[in-house]
């Protein structure tokens, strides 16, 4: 009979949604190779390509021919980060989850912050924030931009989410079959998803805890002044209606 090699459980699985990212992705790949490939544990990058009309694609695939454990997963079309990051979710192979900005603001050395909140003081997920006194903001966004998020997340505070004080750091670690419950529920595709997917974890009674880290604004914003701001406050309302209306009683996706 063949002997056949058990593949290692994997522990940690990061996913980085990608739109239009060829200029800067592969040096991400590659910090975020380097940087899990001095672990002890087994780990795994997980770029989700959201409809790219560049090289993206390419980028990804070069690495994952050169470094291995990186894979690409294809959204086919634009569908938003939230889509994404929940395409991500369902493809990881980690015992844990971590979400990264392809331009990684939050550089991944402070993953170190985040795990032992899981794995030490047993937090269901744990959130990078900029907002707390502890954190360290090095380069920041236009002050417009700074005003704007302190007003949505005071109206996230409101009407969803009480007591995070920022929801919108795109670096969150996840126990993965948490993660897979609340992203089945998901219904908001583009950026608010953070906001609906706190506030089910919240409704779950799932432990979160907020913590400081090191950020870097990154000129390339996707978040639009002219619409994003005003979809994203009707998003906060969404997610109150859906509520009300029993939407996240099932785990039906959203198409």
């Amino acid at each position: 009979m063949e002997n056949r090699l058990k593949e290692p459980a994997v522990h940690l699985s990061v996913v980085i949604p990608a739109y239009n990212e060829e200029p800067r992705l592969r040096k991400t790949i590659e910090r975020v190779s380097d940087y899990l490939s001095q672990r002890t544990y087994v780990s795994e990058i997980v770029v989700v390509d959201d409809g790219s009309s560049d090289g993206t694609v390419g980028v990804v695939e070069e690495c994952a021919s050169s470094r291995g454990r990186v894979r690409i997963v294809l959204n086919g079309t634009n569908r938003g980060k939230g889509y994404s990051v929940r395409h991500g979710v369902e493809e990881a192979r980690g015992d844990y989850v971590l979400f990264s900005d392809a331009d990684l603001s939050t550089p991944i050395e402070d993953l170190e912050r985040l795990f032992p909140k899981l794995t030490a003081e047993g937090f269901d997920i744990a959130i990078g924030s900029r907002a707390l006194v502890e954190s360290e903001v090095r380069v920041h966004q236009p002050w417009y931009r700074e005003l704007m998020g302190k007003i949505f997340n005071r109206i996230v505070r409101i009407f969803t989410v009480r007591g995070i004080r920022d929801t919108q750091c795109g670096f969150k670690l996840f126990k993965t079959g948490i993660a897979r419950e609340l992203f089945s529920m998901q219904r908001i595709e583009r950026f608010s998803f953070d906001v609906e997917v706190l506030y089910l974890a919240r409704k779950r009674g799932c432990r979160i805890a907020e913590v400081p880290v090191t950020w870097y604004n990154s000129p390339r914003s996707r978040v639009s002044l002219l619409g994003d701001p005003f979809r994203m406050f009707l998003d906060v309302l969404k997610i109150r209606y859906y509520d009300m209306r029993g939407y996240y009683c099932s785990r039906a996706r959203s198409g």
